[in-house]
C-alpha cells in the first residue's frame, strides 16, 4: 500500500470515527490536498512518485517543527499541545528514521563516490545523499554531519 493509498484509508476511516478522528481528519486532508497542488503543480503533471509524497510530508513536518519552536518561545500551551499532535499524525506516514550510524555510512559512501576531499564540494555529496535517504533523515542533519567528515 503506498502512502498515498494509506492517507486514502485513514482519511475515511477517521470520517467514520466523527469527533475522536476531527484532527487526524484535518492533518490528513491537509496534506492529501498538498500532495494533490505539487501534482498539479508539477513540471510532469502526473502523479508523485513514494520519494516526492515522502518530501511533501516531510514539508509538512518541517513546518509545524518550526511553528512549535516559536510557539515554545511565545509560551503558547494550546498551540504547543495541538502542533504537537499534528506532528505525531504526520509522523506515523513517515518511514523509521535512519540511526546516525546509518547515516554517516551513507555520507562516507557518497564522499568516496564523489570524490570529496573538502567542504567546497558539500553540495556534490548533499545531491550524491538526499535521494538515498529521503523520508527517513532530516536535511540539517545530514548537512551537519557531511559539514563534519568533510572539515
Amino acid at each position: 500500500m503506498t502512502t498515498k493509498e494509506k492517507l486514502l484509508a485513514d482519511m475515511k476511516q477517521a470520517m467514520k470515527d466523527r469527533e475522536a478522528g476531527k484532527l487526524r481528519l484535518e492533518v490528513i486532508r491537509m496534506v492529501r490536498s498538498d500532495i494533490r497542488n505539487a501534482e498539479i503543480n508539477g513540471k510532469n503533471k502526473e502523479e508523485l512518485t513514494e520519494n516526492e509524497v515522502l518530501a511533501v510530508i516531510m514539508k509538512a513536518v518541517k513546518m509545524r517543527e518550526d511553528s512549535l519552536a516559536e510557539f515554545i518561545k511565545g509560551k503558547r500551551e494550546d498551540l504547543i499541545d495541538q502542533t504537537n499532535k499534528e506532528l505525531e499524525i504526520l509522523k506515523a506516514y513517515l518511514p523509521a528514521a535512519m540511526s546516525d550510524e546509518e547515516l554517516t555510512a551513507i555520507i562516507k559512501e557518497a564522499i568516496a563516490s564523489v570524490g570529496a576531499t573538502g567542504p567546497k564540494e558539500m553540495g556534490k555529496v548533499m545531491k550524491a545523499v538526499m535521494p538515498r535517504v529521503q523520508g527517513r533523515a532530516d536535511g540539517k542533519r545530514i548537512n551537519t554531519i557531511v559539514k563534519n567528515l568533510l572539515q
